[in-house]
């Protein structure tokens, strides 16, 4: 069985050489390991450095492209590289490495196709009050509409099999995180979190610029692969909020009718009458949408079924 490590990084000279030395290259039921550094469009050392390390495969992005899209570079990087085991590890030196073996056993026995690093939030000394509240309740809403047992949606250490990883289309640009949760589910696939460690802090997150915008790009995202994954039950819900919301406007204006109030209220009839229309199209988007979501996924299944036969 070979292990494939995977580390995307952006200029990351400095750190890259912790997180490489941290990286076992032994592992039980593993029988070959290697290692593959996504250079996201990097100006400084950090492909050299990957390089003077011994990294098997390298990536080099002429241009920076963003986390989401050089994990997914990298992941089918290393099923190219034929990957059955693929784990993802920030350049940052964040993850314990030596918590590998935890991310993999699941995958080894057969008993989860993706499985993600659970942090201890509360024991992570510089992540804020209100950073480690957000990630909280960030990751019970992604288990909500995910309709998984993720503890730690935003975590990106994290391991797939190489099933799981031939079925993921990230389309997202911010972060691969919560969109390869969302599609799990709509793929059969089973995910499984271990509890990990993390180490110092040694520099501070390129993704998170401030918390208002992490807070409002990733409530955008979440929104987005709901939309996306989960169409049917999306538009459904707003057109029935839309509904009941008419439905409110419609009782009133019968009970001021019986009360003899009815002639000057019509605008309650007007409004109710609105609000069913549109919650009755918006719901009607939502058969639509979800026959376009099984027209995603036949082509999906094709999809797989070429990449299947370009690794033979």
């Amino acid at each position: 069985m070979k292990l494939i490590i995977q580390i995307p990084a952006y200029n990351e000279e400095l750190s890259l050489p912790v997180t490489l030395s941290a990286i076992k290259r032994e592992y039980d039921g593993i029988d070959e390991v290697e290692l593959l550094v996504v250079d996201d469009g990097s100006n400084d050392r950090t492909s050299s450095i990957a390089e003077d390390y011994g990294v098997e495969h390298i990536v080099k992005l002429r241009n920076n492209m963003g986390l989401a899209k050089a994990f997914s570079i990298g992941l089918q990087c290393a099923i190219d590289k034929g990957a059955d085991i693929i784990v993802n590890i920030d350049a940052d030196n964040q993850y314990n490495a030596d918590d590998i073996d935890k991310l993999i056993y699941p995958i080894i026995h057969n008993e989860a196709d993706i499985v993600i690093g659970t942090r201890p939030i509360n024991r992570i000394k510089h992540f804020s009050l209100m950073k480690k509240v957000l990630q909280k309740i960030g990751s019970k809403i992604v288990r909500l509409l995910s309709s998984t047992v993720t503890e730690d949606a935003p975590s990106g250490f994290r391991a797939f099999s190489r099933k799981a990883a031939m079925m993921m289309n990230v389309f997202d640009n911010y972060t691969y995180t919560i969109e390869t949760i969302m599609q799990s589910k709509s793929k059969g696939l089973i995910i499984a979190s271990v509890p990990i460690r993390t180490n110092d802090c040694y520099r501070k997150s390129k993704l998170v610029k401030n918390i208002f915008s992490y807070l409002k790009k990733s409530s955008f995202t979440v929104i987005r692969m709901f939309m996306i994954y989960r169409p049917f039950r999306f538009f459904v819900l707003i057109g029935s909020v839309l509904l009941f919301i008419g439905a409110l406007f419609w009782i009133r204006f019968i009970g001021l009718y019986f009360m003899g109030l009815g002639q000057g209220n019509l605008q309650s009839l007007i409004l109710s009458s609105v609000f069913m229309i549109i919650g009755f199209q918006t719901a009607v988007l939502g058969v639509i949408a979800e026959l376009l979501g099984i027209n995603r996924k036949l082509i999906e299944d094709v999809q797989i079924r070429v990449k299947k036969l370009e690794q033979k």
